[in-house]
């Protein structure tokens, strides 16, 4: 595809230009980060499952291996105990008590999981207490 004319070419290329700049995806990011520093960038809890059903738990502040048996709506998944070291890229701060706590519990409820199901764009991890984790999309 080309442009016939040389007007026509700088034309198209300020409309994309203009589009660019109003989507503030990149920018609105670069400015929580300045703002807000390492706080703007804390860990989210994700489930990683491979297809040979080894898996990886990734919480707040530390990541733990597992193993995930999945059978039409049934789900099992064991878990190794979360590690008392806490990785050496975190930032100062970044694992508070709180969040340390918080790894326990999640890991806690996350190995009492016995079933799962769709719900929209999310998937449901049901047991003692019912979770919701959206599939990554990348």
């Amino acid at each position: 595809m080309y442009a016939a004319h040389p007007v026509a070419y700088y034309l198209v290329w300020m409309v994309l230009g203009l589009v660019m700049a109003a989507n503030p995806y990149d920018s609105a990011f670069a400015t929580l980060g300045r703002i807000f520093g390492g706080g703007a960038r804390k860990r989210m809890p994700i489930l990683t499952v491979e297809t040979n059903g080894d898996a990886r738990i990734d919480l707040w502040c530390r990541t733990v291996p597992a193993r995930v048996e999945i059978t039409d709506m049934a789900m099992k998944i064991e878990a190794a105990p979360l590690s008392e070291e806490l990785p050496a890229m975190q930032g100062a701060g970044q694992c508070t008590p709180e969040r340390i706590k918080a790894d326990e519990e999640m890991l806690a409820s996350i190995v009492q999981v016995t079933e799962w199901r769709r719900d929209g764009d999310a998937i449901l991890l049901i047991g003692p207490a019912t979770m919701k984790f959206r599939p990554a999309t990348n």
